[in-house]
């Protein structure tokens, strides 16, 4: 561990480099010290908010940036500076970024390192550290489905290796054999907490044959050294693919950020760190060797300060963001306007429901040859639902990919598949599981375009509902979960036409979406659908049933109950709209439909406190007040977790209490 470890000099070996290769780098290492130490002078001026300083650490950053091919993507932290100036990210833009201002990456939504940009093949890190290590999985996978001859390297502090994420994305990258080159910055503390209070093994390098991959440690304060390893190793994973993890012995010289300071780190360490600091100790190196000489580096410490005041000066003089709510609303999304497709052939035949997902996802895959579907068991077992069967011999493995039970990696791979331009399907076992990939999916999938513009072109199919008497952990009705998050679309058909048509459009729109399929309709339900390819209107409700005396707005299951009820009421006349999407819900044939009838009942499978009931009875009475004759009315699930014995599921269920509040909407 990085403040314990025995305590060595930097030893240089210039191998077989020339000086012109030894200059550059001390030019790539020395930018990033002097823009940090620009940066803790307009701290304390109060020109900039916050910096997390990675003084003492730019080796890595520099050395393994510097040994990549320039296509090749990184996926750095908070003190990796080091790659964003590697990589030629113009530094007024750096700035700004730093700034907020509207020229930064972020446009003032996001700060410091939170971006990515494609233009210098860098994917940015989120706060949960993390995410980030499958998307590089993602992004190696997309270039071994091409057969690119690419790496990715991607970062993680000593203190982030604690988290999940950080064995799922090593374990996935080693079941597959993903390029990716996993970079550990062992620097001895994860914010205050050092690595002995984080882990109990001696070294991460330990860690590689659990995962059955390659393991090197490297001197992270000796830039050669980490140029040196990181260019064969990357030379030897382009001709044979897989995962390499590193462990760069570092420590950290400032506070976790600025503000945090430093009390709680032994001043000794310190003081002996402060020996092998990775820019005096190779710039006295060089000046060695003759390699350079004084007025030479004093040359480039020149050129580089006037680079730096340069940029500052023009990131200074841009004024901050404006705020425009229309911009921030509509950059939530990728711009897409959905052209509803009609079948091409007059053909039909009479599907179930399940059949009509796993026809829309055949067709989809033949459409789109960019389409990667990824879950558990999906391949030769054909899913638990057999949504997938046959599609292994039809398409192949590496377009139907078995994952390990990691929903977290997955939904990360996801996303960098999307940054290399692929289609990515995603089976939630259960809609139950989604919990374990929750993070992904609400800070990654869905606010990436808002943050620096790259889509999430991707589908998590949620087969969800109860009425099968499976339990807590298989039953549940989650889209609440999402309908509250923007950047997220959210559609739940609730017959096979639908199903077909909304899973079609959802794969060839570029966002993000959660797709919920009930997994009682599965079997139960049949209907004539297109055998051609289509797709529905996202964002339009359907009109099931007309009617003056009341109107009834659903989705999912809850559609065929309405309809079994009102059966039961020939004499009532009743709206029953399918809302079929969910975000954005249709506000116009809901208004439409109140209006006319003035009695509103809404009802949902989930459980009634905080469902989508909730917002859409708020917005009707907040909207079509003056219309109605009667108060907006919910009925739900129970406030419950759902119950296995059938007897209690029907009683959590809402179908027996629907009746009940149509007739008390009627007699008002």
């Amino acid at each position: 561990m990085a403040g314990n470890q025995l305590f060595f000099p930097v030893l240089f070996d210039r191998r077989h480099y020339s000086d012109d290769v030894l200059t550059k780098i001390y030019r790539a290492l020395l930018k990033p010290r002097l823009i940090e130490e620009k940066m803790l002078i307009l701290l304390r001026q109060g020109r900039v908010s916050k910096w997390f300083s990675g003084i003492g650490q730019e080796a890595i950053a520099v050395g393994s940036t510097l040994a990549l091919q320039p296509d090749e993507y990184v996926l750095p932290l908070h003190r990796n500076l080091g790659v964003f100036t590697v990589r030629d990210c113009p530094l007024d833009k750096l700035f700004a970024q730093f700034q907020g201002k509207p020229a930064g990456f972020t446009r003032g939504r996001d700060r410091s390192f939170h971006f990515g940009t494609h233009d210098h093949h860098i994917v940015g890190m989120i706060s949960h550290l993390g995410p980030q290590l499958a998307v590089a999985d993602g992004i190696a996978l997309a270039d071994l489905l091409a057969k690119n001859k690419k790496v990715t390297l991607a970062y993680s502090g000593d203190g982030g290796s604690s988290e999940g994420d950080f064995h799922e994305a090593l374990n996935v990258a080693a079941v597959w054999d993903l390029p990716v080159i996993f970079m550990v910055e062992n620097n001895g503390y994860g914010l205050s907490t050092p690595s002995r209070e984080q882990f109990r093994f001696r070294s991460f390098i330990n860690k590689g044959i659990g995962y059955g991959m390659d393991a090197v440690q490297v001197d992270g304060n000796n830039v050669l050294e980490v140029y040196d390893t990181i260019s064969q190793l990357a030379r030897s994973m382009r001709l044979q693919p897989g995962p390499v993890l590193v462990e760069a012995m570092t420590f950290r010289m400032r506070g976790h950020e600025e503000a945090s300071g430093t009390r709680y780190v032994p001043q000794e360490l310190f003081e002996k760190w402060s020996k092998k600091d990775p820019v005096s100790n190779y710039e006295a190196y060089l000046l060695k060797e003759n390699v350079l000489d004084a007025d030479q580096t004093g040359q480039i410490r020149a050129e580089i300060k006037a680079e730096i005041e340069e940029g500052l000066e023009k990131a200074f003089a841009q004024e901050g963001p404006e705020a425009d709510s229309r911009q921030e609303l509509a950059d939530m999304y990728a711009p897409f306007v959905q052209q509803v497709r009609e079948p091409e052939t007059p053909e039909t035949s009479e599907r179930r429901y399940v059949d009509a997902i796993s026809d829309a996802l055949r067709q989809s895959m033949e459409k789109f040859p960019n389409l990667v579907l990824m879950g558990q068991d999906i391949a030769d077992y054909g899913g638990v639902f057999k949504v997938t069967e046959g599609f292994v011999e039809k398409f192949g493995k590496g377009r139907v990919r078995n994952t390990p039970l990691c929903e977290s990696a997955i939904l990360g791979a996801s996303l960098g598949l999307s940054v290399k331009g692929y289609k990515t399907m995603v089976e939630m076992q259960f809609a139950d599981f989604v919990t374990c990939g929750f993070n992904q999916i609400i800070n990654n999938l869905a606010k990436s375009h808002y943050r620096w513009g790259q889509g999430a072109d991707v589908v998590v199919r949620m087969p969800a509902g109860a009425n099968t008497a499976a339990g807590p952990f298989h039953s549940q009705s989650n889209e609440a979960w999402f309908f509250h998050t923007p950047g997220l679309k959210v559609v739940y058909p609730s017959n096979p036409y639908d199903a077909k048509g909304l899973l079609n459009a959802a794969i060839e729109d570029p966002n993000p979406y959660m797709y919920f399929e009930h997994k009682y309709l599965y079997r139960s339900v049949s209907g004539t659908v297109p055998d051609a390819w289509y797709t529905v209107p996202v964002g339009k409700a359907a009109l099931v049933s007309k009617g003056d005396d009341i109107t009834i707005i659903t989705y999912g299951l809850c559609v065929h109950w309405a309809l079994e009820i009102m059966k039961k009421l020939p004499d009532v006349q009743a709206d029953i709209i399918d809302l079929r999407t969910l975000l954005p819900w249709d506000k116009e044939t809901v208004a439409a439909s109140v209006k006319r009838t003035g009695r509103v009942l809404v009802v949902h499978e989930d459980c009634l406190t905080g469902g989508i009931g909730a917002e859409i009875s708020a917005w009707i009475s907040e909207n079509c007040f003056h219309y109605l004759d009667a108060p907006v009315m919910r009925e739900g699930s129970l406030d419950t977790a759902v119950p296995f014995a059938p007897a209690l599921e029907q009683n959590f269920l809402p179908k027996y209490r629907m009746e009940e509040k149509i007739n008390q909407l009627l007699a008002f």
